[in-house]
């Protein structure tokens, strides 16, 4: 009986920016527990290789290329799911990225530019399934903010920023949408991806990479560093009947991780 509340059988997702990383991750992990997977971001060979994965744990997918920061191509992604499968269950808003600057050096193009992503593509996405989600009177969505928007970080001011207010959105969309649509919110905190190898061997150096990796982890109060299965795991929950009188939360998954965890400057 308790098991069957985690079941996504028959249920249709969308899940933003699942060609690679924690995106694909939460893509494949929705397809595991059952659903049936609209797998979109930029790159079509991205997007592809996600949907051949969903493919292969026996669910249907649906790739589009789409830029969740453009209202029209928000749209035509809503329309093609609907069109497809006759409904939108889950939406996962997972698109986002950055990268670091000192507040006194961050021009008001990258400013916008992060904001766009990071928050304005949760807005448009929203917006758009929710209409969808009200007329079903049911729905979950999902965001994907940061630890970053739960505390500040040096050099993180426009991403930190953006990610505090998808978490304040979702919160606002929870009161707004109750008791129809549940939103929540997941905040994780250092998740081992290839974009983290990428962005911290840029900071200390290939050569030193795997002893700051190995201290990185040391520091976090589990011992470990977050896989990307720890948050399509928590993606699953807040998507199921497990978590049905639960809405405008945020998990702070951050393997008990209270402050940022700095990162060395560069020489």
């Amino acid at each position: 009986m308790i098991l069957s509340k985690f079941s996504l059988a028959s249920k249709v997702a969308i899940v933003t920016g699942s060609g690679k990383g924690i995106g694909k991750g939460i893509a494949i992990g929705l397809a595991e527990a059952g659903a049936d997977v609209v797998v979109t971001a930029r790159t079509a060979a991205d997007i592809e290789a996600t949907a051949s994965e969903v493919r292969s744990r026996g669910r249907n997918a649906l790739p589009v290329v789409a830029d969740v920061r453009q209202y029209e191509q928000v749209q035509s992604l809503v329309n093609q799911t609907v069109e497809k499968f006759g409904k939108i269950d889950i939406l996962v808003n997972n698109v986002g990225g950055s990268f670091r600057h000192w507040m006194l050096e961050v021009s008001e193009n990258a400013w916008d530019a992060i904001v766009r992503a990071n928050l304005k593509s949760v807005f448009l996405c929203s917006q758009a399934v929710g209409k969808v989600m009200m007329e079903q009177k049911k729905g979950s969505i999902i965001n994907i903010a940061s630890r970053a928007g739960r505390a500040g970080e040096p050099r993180m001011a426009a991403y930190g920023a953006a990610k505090a207010a998808v978490v304040n959105l979702t919160q606002t969309l929870a009161l707004e949408w109750a008791p129809h649509i549940r939103v929540n919110c997941i905040a994780p905190g250092v998740i081992e991806t290839p974009g983290l190898r990428w962005s911290r061997s840029a900071v200390v150096g290939t050569e030193n990479l795997e002893k700051h990796l190995a201290e990185l982890a040391k520091s976090i109060p589990l011992g470990r560093m977050g896989q990307i299965e720890d948050v399509a795991a928590s993606v699953v929950f807040l998507a199921s009947e497990a978590s049905s009188w639960i809405t405008g939360i945020t998990i702070d998954l951050n393997g008990g991780s209270l402050q940022p965890l700095p990162v060395p400057d560069p020489d």
